[in-house]
C-alpha cells in the first residue's frame, strides 16, 4: 500500500491556527496538493513564540506554525481585493477540497463560503471548522481551546481533588477537532465517489470537547452527581494514577483485577488480595483513600527504577514520568519513526512529529518542509493558468503578496 493513497487530491486550506492546519497536514502528508492560503502577516501561529531564528531578512518563524503545516505551499493574497478574491475562486474551482476555519459571517462577507464555492464546484467537499457549530444560541461566538475546555465542563475535572482547575496544555480540543475534520472529508470523498457530488462538512470546538466527555457524562447522568477532580488517577479504576518512590515518581496502571494480584505479589502485599475492601476494582474504587494510602507506602521503600524493573517483569502496567527530552531521546522513539529530521532550506535542521499512521509498515514522508510565507504563491499562479504579465499585475497592485 502507497505512503500516499490521497495522491492527486487538491486542498486549498483558508484555516488558521491549529485545528484547520492540522487536518490539510495530515491530508498532505498521505499526498494531497496542499495550498495554503495566507493573509496579511500570515497564520498567526507564525508570530507565536518560541521562534525559529532565520537568515537575516527573514521574520522568525513560530514553532507551533512549524508543527503543522508541512507538506503544504503557501500562497499569500488581499482578499479584500477582487483580483485577490478571484485567484481563490479560480483555485477552489479546481480543488477536492476546502478547510475553512473563519470567525462567524466571514468567510460569507469575503466571498469564501461554502454555498458560494459549491456553487462553483459541485464536486468540492467544503469543511468549515467553528467554535460552537452552526446550530444553537451560540453559533455566533467565538471559540478557542481553552474557553471550550471551561464551557464544556473539561476544567472542571482536572487538577487535583482540592487544587484550581488546570488546563490540559497540549490543545485537545482543537487537535481533535483537526482529527474529526479530518474523518469528515475522508468520508465525504468517499461519498462523492460514489454520487459526483461534494457536500459541507461541519465540526466545531464544542463537539469535539463534548465528545470528549461521553463517559465522564454517561457516569454523571447516572449517578446525578459531579465527578471529583482526579488529578493523574481514573474514578473508576484504583491504584491508577503517579506515586512517589524512594527518589523518583512512577505511574502504575493497575487496571483488573489479575493485574491486582500480581501487584500485591510483587510488591509484599499479599495478605490484603482478598480483603472485602480491596478484592475486586470497585471494591478498592469504593475504598480509594485506603487503597492509595497502602500502595504509597510500599511504593516509598524502594526506588523508581527498581519498582519499574520488578513491575515491567511482572507485567504490570507501568511508567516514568518522562519529561520531553526525555521522550525525544528514548531509543523506543527512535526505533519508532515518529520523530523525522529534516532540513529547511531557510530555517536549517528541524524536526517534525510524524503523522501517526503506517501503511504497510511505513510512516507517510515529509515532502515539503512548512512554507515560508507567499513561498509558492508564482508557481501556484502559474499552475492555475496565470500568465508571467498577469502574475506581475497581481502582485503590483498588492493582491498577491510575495
Amino acid at each position: 500500500m502507497s505512503t500516499t493513497p490521497v495522491a492527486g487530491l487538491k486542498v486549498l486550506d483558508l484555516s488558521k491556527v491549529l485545528a484547520g492546519p492540522l487536518c490539510a497536514q495530515y491530508l498532505g502528508d498521505m499526498g494531497a496538493d496542499v495550498v495554503k492560503v495566507e493573509t496579511g502577516t500570515g497564520d498567526e501561529t507564525r508570530g507565536w513564540p518560541p521562534f525559529r531564528s532565520t537568515e537575516a531578512g527573514e521574520s522568525p518563524t513560530g514553532t507551533v506554525f512549524l508543527s503543522a503545516n508541512r507538506n503544504k505551499r503557501s500562497i499569500s493574497l488581499d482578499l479584500r481585493r477582487p483580483e485577490g478574491l478571484a485567484v481563490v475562486h479560480r483555485l477552489a474551482d479546481a480543488a477536492d477540497v476546502v478547510i475553512s476555519s473563519f470567525g462567524p459571517g466571514v468567510a460569507e462577507k469575503l466571498g469564501v463560503d461554502a454555498a458560494t464555492l459549491r456553487k462553483r464546484n459541485p464536486r468540492l467537499v467544503y469543511c468549515n471548522i467553528s467554535g460552537y457549530g452552526s446550530a444553537g444560541p451560540m453559533r455566533n461566538d467565538k471559540g478557542y481551546d481553552v474557553i471550550l475546555q471551561a464551557f464544556c465542563g473539561m476544567l472542571s475535572i482536572t487538577g487535583e481533588r482540592d487544587g484550581p482547575p488546570v488546563r490540559s496544555p497540549f490543545s485537545p480540543v482543537d487537535q481533535a477537532t483537526g482529527l474529526h475534520a479530518l474523518i469528515g472529508v475522508l468520508a465525504a470523498l468517499l461519498e462523492r465517489s460514489r454520487t459526483g457530488d461534494g457536500g459541507l462538512v461541519e465540526v466545531s470546538l464544542f463537539d469535539s470537547a463534548t465528545g470528549f466527555l461521553g463517559y465522564f457524562l454517561q457516569g454523571f447522568w447516572e449517578r446525578g452527581t459531579e465527578p471529583q477532580r482526579p488529578g493523574s488517577g481514573h474514578e473508576s479504576l484504583c491504584p491508577y494514577e503517579a506515586f512517589d518512590t524512594a527518589d523518583r515518581p512512577l505511574i502504575l496502571g493497575v487496571a483488573n483485577d489479575t493485574l491486582w494480584r500480581s501487584f500485591c505479589a510483587v510488591v509484599g502485599l499479599q495478605d490484603v488480595v482478598d480483603d472485602p475492601r480491596f478484592r475486586t476494582n470497585a471494591d478498592r474504587v469504593s475504598h480509594r483513600d485506603e487503597t492509595v494510602a497502602m500502595v504509597r507506602r510500599v511504593l516509598a521503600t524502594r526506588t523508581r527504577d527498581d519498582w519499574l524493573e520488578k513491575l515491567a517483569a511482572a507485567g504490570i502496567p507501568c511508567s516514568p514520568l518522562h519529561s520531553l527530552g526525555e521522550l525525544s531521546s528514548h531509543p523506543h522513539t527512535a526505533a519508532s519513526g515518529m520523530v523525522v529530521d529534516y532540513t529547511h532550506e531557510t530555517l536549517g535542521p528541524l524536526k517534525t512529529v510524524s503523522q501517526p499512521v503506517r501503511f504497510d509498515g511505513e510512516r507517510p514522508a515529509l515532502r515539503r518542509p512548512p512554507p515560508m510565507l507567499g513561498e509558492h504563491g508564482r508557481e501556484v499562479l502559474q499552475e492555475a493558468g496565470y500568465s508571467a504579465a498577469e502574475i506581475d499585475a497581481l502582485i503590483a497592485s498588492g493582491s498577491v503578496k510575495r
